[in-house]
Formats: C-alpha cells, sequence, structure tokens
C-alpha cells in the first residue's frame, strides 16, 4: 500500500513538472501577444475600479466624463475591460474619440468583456500578473476609482514600483475623496508619521480628485512638466 501512495505520488509530481512547463509557454505567449498589441499605441491613461458599480450611478458617469476628457486630450484609455467602472472608461473612451482598450481576464464571476472596447484592442488573459504588467508598462497616468480588492491590489502595485523606481514617476489619481480619504489618512498618519514606513515623498505621489476637470488638468500638467516616454 505504501509503494503504491508513493508510485502515485511520483507520477503526480512528474505530470505537475510536465504542466509547469507548458505553463511557461502560454505566459510567454500571453505576454508576446500583449506586448505586439499594445505597442502600436500612443499614449494610454490606465482607470481602475470596481465592476460592480453600475451605469447611472454616480462614480460610473464620473468615469465616462474622466475618460471622455482624457480622450479628448488625446490618451487612449486601458481599462480591465469588464463591466462597471472598467465599462465606463471605455465607454468615455469611444465617446472621446480615443482609443478603447480592454485588458480582460478569465474569472469564475463578474468578468465578461464590454461592448466599449475597440474590435483591435480586446485582450484576454488567464494570468493576472501578465495583464498587470502591460498595464503599467503602457499606461502614462493611472486613475483610480472607487472599488474592491482588485483596484486595492493594482493601486498598490503601482505605487510600489513608483515608489521603488522600477517604473517612471507617471499621475495617480484617487477619484473620490469620500472613498479614499479613510484610506489616505491612515497613509498619513499611521503607515508615516506614527510607524514611519513611509515617508513624505511617496504620499505626494498620490493625488485626490473630485471632478473630470481635476484629472485632466494634474495631468496635463505633469506632461508640461515632464516627458511621454514608456515607462520601462
Amino acid at each position: 500500500m505504501n509503494d503504491t501512495i508513493r508510485l502515485s505520488k511520483q507520477r503526480r509530481w512528474a505530470e505537475s513538472k510536465a504542466h509547469s512547463s507548458w505553463q511557461i509557454l502560454k505566459i510567454m505567449a500571453e505576454f508576446v501577444d500583449g506586448f505586439e498589441a499594445l505597442a502600436k499605441l500612443g499614449p494610454c491613461i490606465s482607470v481602475f475600479g470596481s465592476a460592480r458599480i453600475q451605469p447611472g450611478q454616480p462614480y460610473y458617469e464620473l468615469a465616462v466624463d474622466i475618460a471622455k476628457r482624457l480622450s479628448e486630450d488625446g490618451f487612449g484609455i486601458i481599462s480591465g475591460g469588464g463591466p462597471g467602472i472598467m465599462e465606463a472608461a471605455n465607454k468615455g473612451a469611444q465617446l472621446g474619440g480615443g482609443k478603447s482598450v480592454g485588458l480582460n481576464i478569465e474569472l469564475p464571476f463578474e468578468q465578461h468583456a464590454n461592448v466599449f472596447i475597440d474590435r483591435d484592442a480586446s485582450l484576454h488573459f488567464e494570468y493576472f500578473f501578465v495583464r498587470k504588467v502591460l498595464f503599467t508598462k503602457y499606461s502614462q497616468g493611472f486613475v483610480m476609482m472607487p472599488g474592491g480588492f482588485g483596484t486595492m491590489d493594482e493601486f498598490f502595485e503601482v505605487a510600489t514600483l513608483i515608489q521603488t523606481g522600477k517604473m517612471s514617476r507617471v499621475p495617480l489619481i484617487l477619484v473620490g475623496s469620500e472613498y479614499w480619504k479613510g484610506l489616505f489618512d491612515w497613509m498619513k498618519q499611521t503607515m508615516m508619521q506614527r510607524a514611519g514606513n513611509i515617508s513624505q515623498k511617496d504620499i505626494d505621489l498620490l493625488h485626490i480628485a473630485d471632478t473630470a476637470d481635476d484629472v485632466a488638468e494634474h495631468i496635463l500638467s505633469f506632461y508640461s512638466k515632464n516627458p511621454l516616454q514608456p515607462n520601462y
């Protein structure tokens, strides 16, 4: 019986190793397809936020206005490709005549490609980390609308990359002061002042905005003093 269990474990381990080799090829293919598709784009802004916010709700409509305004200013818009804030961002991009890009991810719930993504700019991913690399590599700014764990993950990923110098500094905007104030105050009072785990320089990476004009003006002001360039 013990020999049977041992042989079964060895077989499963060998099968796992073979699967890992194929997995590497799948990961490489996602990177190659994404790099080839997004390298053709001009300057873009990524918009993150909850998939659960519905049309007609204030933050959905604000996301539409922000993306429309940025598109009119010459930026393409990249979203996660799904419903909610992602859909609003792609809708605003189309209304503003800009490039509308969707980086979709296979999930067991919530996620499906929205109808406002340009036909040649809808990409699908299996791996979150590949998708996040493409978000950060091809975006010249990040607009963080209210969201859940996924939005927080993307927010802190970008903030960490900028803080550590692994990508160029770009505008990082938190939209909705009522939503972000508690987190922002905690970062400033607890993380910075009480614990000393971040600095004022890190806090200064963030800009809180409540209107489409404020978002657009912050981004345009930043690029009046800094070149538009790849992040890394």
